[in-house]
């Protein structure tokens, strides 16, 4: 068996979840009083997660973060300026993630035991294909609990989508960004929101390059 290091998990995006929603709430204006409040964690936390935001988007004072909102030429929309809303289409549902204890052992139940063709495993993120969508299993942060499902609903354009759901008067979660580019140069964009009761939900979008 091969050992694992100790320390934050490798993550396949500039910001972790928690750190990307973090940021869409100081872009919002909120103290880190708020911030904790509402996401139900200590101060401690969020300036926890604050240096970290600084330090990964090379940002000195926390006030700076306001202006943060697209830090990397690669997460701006590819338009410029975000596209105007317009008839919310959500398509078929691309992914579904669940949280798990231990990677390796939930990912032999799901490949082995239940037979789910396996398509990658990055750190503590594994990822299966059931028949077009895609399960998605990770382990949370260190010291962070887990999470319920979340939905990932296919969409053709996630700013397009975005801003119509916050047109709308929806919650939103996360700002569309890249999460990830395949070998292929096929990006995925992701943007977040939650529903009435604060499940997080997501919108997903594949862009050939």
């Amino acid at each position: 068996m091969t050992s694992r290091s100790r320390g934050r998990p490798p993550h396949p995006d500039i910001l972790t979840p928690t750190e990307w929603q973090i940021l869409f709430l100081i872009r919002h204006g909120l103290s880190d009083r708020k911030i904790a409040r509402k996401r139900g964690i200590s101060r401690d936390a969020v300036r926890y997660h604050v240096r970290n935001i600084k330090a990964k988007l090379t940002i000195e004072r926390r006030s700076s973060l306001r202006y943060a909102a697209h830090p990397f030429p690669n997460l701006q929309p590819r338009n410029g300026a975000a596209p105007m809303p317009g008839n919310l289409n959500l398509g078929p549902l691309g992914q579904v993630s669940l949280t798990v204890s231990n990677i390796a052992t939930a990912e032999t139940f799901y490949r082995d035991t239940l037979g789910l063709k396996h398509l990658f495993t990055f750190g503590t993120l594994a990822f299966f294909d059931l028949d077009g969508t895609r399960l998605f299993l990770t382990e949370p942060e260190k010291g962070q609990p887990g999470q319920g499902s979340v939905l990932y609903f296919r969409v053709a354009n996630v700013q397009t989508a975005y801003a119509e759901l916050e047109a709308k008067g929806v919650t939103m979660a996360g700002a569309p960004h890249m999460i990830f580019r395949h070998p292929d140069g096929v990006e995925e964009w992701m943007g977040f929101f939650e529903d009435p009761d604060k499940n997080l939900l997501a919108l997903m979008e594949q862009r050939k390059t």
